[in-house]
Order: structure tokens, then sequence, then C-alpha cells
């Protein structure tokens, strides 16, 4: 090679800096840039959308944790209540609610008449619009409850109807009262008279966590704590079968199955299952636990074995999930040390994976606790609870509701009093879900171990 084929220091290509960013690296970065701020945007919309929902939910449920109450003195007329005057129980059980009405009307204008107030309502049952259909049968419970009360007045704090109790949260306004039969605006000049003696009062309601489910002419008295009872049986039905049967078969397709067609289908249909709508499960619970074992229709137990069949995918798809990440080498020396199969994954195995368990299966629940569908199909709307159960048996065998197929009882019906209420149960059970998946989450950071 000759001095003349070696490149000049003019025909050298300059060097660019290491530090020195090119258009290629400029536009991934601005790629970069703008995928995240896809995921922020993303996240922020999520976040504003949860902010409005929720906001939406306590805004409009609210209401149903307060009721409207009337303080007012009824005198228990014998002639009316006890004509013998020998306070038989038997007799004094033949008194309707009707008997009990006039006296609570009366009662009522009395007070109005006492306090001076100015009202073209002078009859006794003008009062009728202002006193929940449900008085009448509070007052006739105490009586028969304590009959030497007949004689007396005694002061009973009674449930308003839903158009004064709505008056005073603002779901009634006067310039609606012109259409509505059921209530006029001399009776909303008297509850507003009324507000300032302590007569007509709204105050926390209990009754609503505690109560049962009324009529659709009693929405004031309407509660969802019966409701709450039969999601506790269908919950204890679900805890009790799909627990065993998914961590068995989670346990066997994991770790003793052979590895065939046969189990590769049974993991496929497994998984399709855990897709499969709600709705299939309830018409699958009709036709195998109604139609043809004959079980009670709107049973807690049956509704418990239905939405077993829907948890139990979830269930094992979780388990399995969890004793797979146990890794192997708690098998191989649990089998070395002499351990047999089954030694080495109940002893070793299975409490490795015991946190991953209980969180697939509270979630599982909590998934199954919010379930209408399956619940229509077996006509857990169509039975109003009034009682709560007496027994265990009862609780899993007579007919109730639970609280997703309560609410969607409530939403339904045409008094805007029972729309209410069906918020104030969706904070009910996203109060029970929150908590459910917020034990799942300490249960798994508890005692969750990183391989």
């Amino acid at each position: 090679m000759t001095d003349a084929s070696m490149p000049t220091s003019s025909d050298a290509k300059p060097r660019t800096p290491l530090t020195t960013v090119d258009a290629r690296t400029k536009k991934r970065k601005a790629a970069e840039a703008r995928f995240r701020m896809y995921g922020i945007a993303g996240i922020a919309t999520g976040i504003f959308f949860l902010i409005v929902l929720l906001a939406s939910i306590v805004a409009s449920g609210t209401g149903a944790f307060q009721q409207t109450f009337i303080n007012v003195p009824v005198y228990l007329d014998p002639a009316k209540l006890d004509k013998n005057g020998n306070r038989n129980p038997a007799e004094l059980a033949k008194v309707s609610t009707f008997g009990y009405t006039p006296l609570i009307q009366e009662a009522l204008l009395t007070q109005v008449q006492n306090n001076g107030i100015e009202t073209p309502l002078e009859k006794r049952g003008d009062m009728k619009a202002m006193i929940s259909a449900s008085a009448a049968a509070q007052v006739r419970d105490v009586v028969l409850g304590d009959p030497d009360m007949i004689g007396e007045t005694v002061e009973f704090r009674i449930l308003a109807s839903s158009r004064v109790d709505g008056y005073l949260k603002d779901r009634v306004k006067r310039e609606d009262v012109a259409r509505d039969k059921n209530i006029d605006a001399e009776h909303l000049d008297l509850v507003d008279a009324l507000v300032p003696l302590g007569i007509v009062q709204k105050t926390f309601n209990i009754d609503f966590i505690t109560g049962a489910d009324a009529s659709e002419s009693r929405a004031e008295a309407a509660g969802i704590g019966v409701s709450m009872i039969g999601s506790f049986f269908m919950m204890l039905v679900v805890l009790v079968l799909a627990l065993p049967i998914g961590v068995a078969a989670s346990i066997y397709l994991e770790e003793f199955a052979p590895k065939n067609r046969l189990t590769d289908l049974i993991e496929v249909n497994i998984a399709n299952l855990a897709a499969v709508p709600s709705i299939v499960f309830g018409i699958l619970g009709l036709a195998v636990f109604i139609q043809f074992m004959h079980l009670p229709q709107s049973a807690p137990l049956v509704g418990g074995m239905v939405l077993t069949l829907m948890t139990l995918p979830t269930i094992i798809i979780s388990t399995r999930a969890s004793l797979k990440a146990v890794p192997p080498s708690i098998r191989d020396a649990a089998l070395g040390v002499g351990a047999s199969k089954m030694q080495s994954v109940f002893h070793h195995v299975l409490p490795l994976a015991a946190p991953g368990i209980l969180t697939g299966t509270i979630i599982g629940l909590a998934q199954a606790l919010g379930e209408t569908a399956p619940l229509l199909l077996i006509g857990m709307v169509g039975f109003i609870a009034s009682n709560a159960p007496d027994s265990i048996a009862s609780g899993l065998l007579d007919p109730n509701s639970a609280m997703p197929a309560q609410i969607y009882e409530w939403a339904k019906r045409a008094d805007p009093a029972f729309y209410e209420r069906a918020w104030g149960g969706i904070i009910i059970l996203l109060l029970f879900l929150i908590t459910m998946n917020t034990i799942a989450v300490i249960l798994r950071r508890r005692f969750e171990r990183r391989w």
C-alpha cells in the first residue's frame, strides 16, 4: 500500500459526540413521552369517573339513612280498643289497624289545634296524608305487648308518610304537589309549622339498616336488614361449598393429575366457565335445584348453591396460580428427605400457597355478594321478607331476599322513596365489597412470600 492510498485528514468523516441526541433518538423519546401521557390520561379519566360515580351514589343514597318522624301523644280509647274492658289478649288482637288509625289521626289533629296552628285541615281524616300507613301497626304492636296502656295517653314516635319525608329531603317539590293525589299544599304548610315545634323531626334512620322490606304503600318503612341476613346465609353456603371443593380440585389438577388431553380439556372448560354470564348459572340453578331437586324457591340455600357454581372457577384459577407460584425446590426438598407426594403438598406447598388461596376466595365471595342475575331466576325478588329468620334452618330454607336483589326490587318501584333506598342499599353493598377486598389485600401483603 502506498501513501497515496491512505485517507487524508480532510477526507475523514467527522465523528458525532456521544452526548449529541440524533433525530432517531428524539423521535423514540417523544414516542415514549406520548405513551406515558396516554397512560396518565387514562388513569386520570378512570379516577374522574370513579369520583363522579361515588359522588352520585353518596348524594342520592344518604337520604335513605335519615327518616322523618312525628312525635304525637295518642289516647288509647278503651271504647274502641277494649269494649268489654277485660284486657283479654285474644279480644284485643281482633282489633285491626283500622281501629287504631282514627286514634292516631285524632291525636295529630289535637296537637295542631293545641299549638294554635291555623290551617284549613280541620278534620281528623285530613291528617291521613301526613301519617305513614305503618303507624297503626306500630301502635297496635305496642298495645298488644302491654294491654295495661289502654285508657292512657302514650307518646309515640311514628313514621311520617313518604311524601312528608320527601318534602323535608327536597325530593318532593311544591310545584309537583298539584299533580299529586297523596298530599296537598296545605299539608306542606302544616309540616312547615310543625317542624319548629319538634313535632315533626328528621333524624337518623337505624331501621333502614336493621329493618325489613315493606309493601309499595309503605316506602318509608322499608329497610335492608333482613336481606343483609339473607346475603349472609348465602355467603355462608358459598364459603362452605366453594372453598373445599375449589381447593381440592385445584390441588388435584396442579399436583396430582396427569398431563393429558382430558386434563387439558378440563382446564379449558374451567377457564371458559369463569367467563360465562352469571345469568346462565341462574338458569342452571333453576333447572337443577328447583325444577329437578324441588328445593324451596327463594331460599338462601338455593341462592348459595347457584353462586357456588359461579364462584368455583374463580377460586380454582386463583388457587392453581397460588400453588404454581410455590418454587419447585420446596417440593423437591420435601421429597428428598423422604416425604410422600401428599405430605409434600399438604405440609409444605399448601401452607405457603394459603395467602393466595384466601385472597382468591375472598374476591370470589365479594363477586358473588354483588350478583343479581342468578337470584332473579330463582325468585329471590318475588318475595318480601318481613321478618328475620329465627334459626339457622329457617335462615337457609325459608324464602328471603339478598342485598343486590333487594336493591333491584326497590329500583323498579314507582315511589321515589324506594329509589332513594335503592341508592342507600348500594352504599351498604359497596361498604361490604370494599371491606372484603381490603381484607384480601391485607392478607396477601401480610402473608405473601417473594421467591
